[in-house]
């Protein structure tokens, strides 16, 4: 359980007006993200704007002690646990404000705390959204965490990561002071100081307000899912159809992740989302025939799939989504594929930010994703060499009941994802609670914590950590995960302690995350 080290210091960062929690309960849980627990934190700070947040840090810096911030609680990859006991968490939660929409210049700028979904619901009424707007867990996972850690779904076929998406930021160094980035309008005005500070997850200092580009949201969709007998005809089909850039989206699933999904996903939740499409639909008797064609196909239309993908498109007319939808079609088929009922990306573009019960496996087993971003070029021998280490530790995966699934999804611009996922027996933690939707997490069997099982999804978390390294690939959400450092030349390494030591002199800001 969390021990208060420095009982004064709390005291002192709550004097600048900030609320200070330093309760057993608060301090334990926000030690935790979905992969695991950190050390014991000294306090959690919850500033409601920029000025409180600035205060607060450098009164916590003053004391030497580190500041870690926390957006929406959804990085699996140490993005906010430390192994450093004593630390002050700052939760930006509260700073969720949308502060300036203009229509004009066509730009939104938000406080780092406002999620994905909360933005999206602002925009919809105008008819506009951000390129890139926000993950599959935009219920909870907040921008600044976005352009923290990085990360991809909504968009990301055509307009890449969120940090693509970015115009400028106000970024809260480790002694207070708030720099801003860039231009309110433009990105590119000399160095881009901005790219500075995205995807550092959170090294650097911590986002305030975030400024990002408005385009119109579009008004006509297509979609299209089809399935495939190998990965190496997924992955060809799926970097055509990058390449191309005929989709907003496209994404598929390994027949394991196929069948975890259609055991995890219920009936019930479909119907929700499949009335949230229908409303969407253009007219009622469009509504009847959608919703009749994904109740006619159930949960049977992957029962045959090995490889799936799914594709979504858009325009401004669906005559222009339908011929992107056509141009993705030929090229999925020409690689053998074999088109299934769309089912899959309707639901899910009906309902982009649905709830997170996706954390836990259908039988409460734990999950820990660990991606790859890579080239078209190498990402069929990358994915080889993953099915080559899951075949070597079969056995000693079998012996624990481990079991794995694989997504994988373009990126505009930069390849592919390929990101294997471990499901294991064992104990959740609060943040899985807090973040699922109360019905399912007491519906799902409680697993007693099995160490065991815990030790194997460490040494294969690494052990796929380190095929990737060798793999060549990039990632988001570095956190304290991935071998960012061991990347880079021994310039660009240098250039990087550097930054380092000039925005954070004592090293206070999120210590060991990104390697530094």
């Amino acid at each position: 359980m969390a021990t208060q080290a420095n009982p004064g210091a709390a005291e002192l960062i709550a004097q600048t007006g900030v609320e200070v929690l330093t309760d057993d309960e608060t301090l334990n849980f926000y030690a935790h993200d979905v992969y695991e627990r950190g050390a014991d934190l000294l306090a959690v700070v919850r500033p409601k704007n920029k000025e409180e947040l600035a205060a607060a840090v450098a009164a916590t810096t003053a004391q030497n002690i580190p500041v870690i911030p926390r957006g929406g609680g959804m990085s699996y990859t140490g993005g906010y646990t430390t192994k450093q006991p004593g630390a002050v968490l700052f939760d930006l939660a509260a700073m969720d404000r949308v502060l300036d929409i203009n229509e004009t210049d066509m730009t939104v700028t938000v406080e780092a705390g406002c999620t994905w979904a909360s933005l999206y619901e602002t925009l919809q009424p105008k008819g506009l959204r951000t390129p890139f707007w926000g993950t599959l867990s935009g219920l909870k996972a907040s921008i600044g965490g976005g352009m923290s850690q990085n990360c991809l779904f909504w968009g990301t076929g055509r307009y890449g990561t969120a940090a693509q998406s970015c115009i400028s930021m106000e970024v809260v160094l480790a002694d207070g002071t708030i720099l801003k980035t860039g231009s309110e309008f433009t990105r590119h005005y000399g160095p881009d100081l901005t790219g500075l500070f995205l995807a550092d997850t959170g090294a650097l200092g911590m986002k305030a307000t975030i400024t990002m580009p408005l385009i119109p949201e579009a008004k006509a969709h297509g979609y299209a899912s089809f399935s495939f007998e190998t990965y190496e005809d997924t992955l060809t089909a799926l970097a055509a159809i990058e390449r191309s850039g005929t989709s907003t989206e496209c994404f598929g699933f390994d027949p394991n992740l196929n069948a975890i999904r259609m055991r995890r996903d219920s009936l019930a939740s479909d119907a929700k989302a499949l009335g949230n499409m229908m409303k969407k639909q253009g007219s009622v008797w469009g509504a009847i025939k959608e919703g009749a064609k994904v109740v006619t196909a159930g949960r049977n239309f992957m029962d045959e799939a090995k490889f799936s993908l799914h594709v979504l498109t858009e325009g401004r007319i669906q005559a222009a989504a339908d011929d992107d939808l056509a141009s993705a079609r030929k090229m999925a088929l020409a690689h053998g594929a074999t088109e299934t009922e769309n089912t899959i990306p309707k639901i899910v573009r009906a309902n982009p930010f649905g709830p997170l019960n996706s954390m836990l496996g259908a039988g409460g087993q734990r999950w820990a994703p660990i991606h790859g971003m890579l080239p078209h070029s190498k990402a069929v021998a990358c994915y080889e060499a993953i099915e080559a280490l899951f075949d070597k530790h079969r056995a000693e995966m079998d012996e624990v009941e481990m079991f794995t699934g694989t997504l994988i999804s373009s990126v505009g611009g930069s390849g592919v994802i390929i990101e294997p996922c471990l499901y294991w027996p064992d104990a959740s933690n609060p943040v899985h609670k807090d973040s699922m939707e109360d019905a399912h997490f007491a519906k799902l069997p409680k697993l007693d914590a099995n160490p065991a099982a815990w030790a194997m999804a460490q040494k294969m978390k690494k052990a796929l950590v380190d095929l990737f390294y060798e793999q060549g690939a990039a990632h988001l959400q570095i956190g304290r995960t991935y071998r960012y450092r061991d990347s880079l030349s021994p310039a660009a390494d240098a250039l990087l302690q550097d930054l380092k030591k000039s925005v954070d002199p004592k090293g206070l800001m999120n210590p060991g995350s990104l390697g530094l």
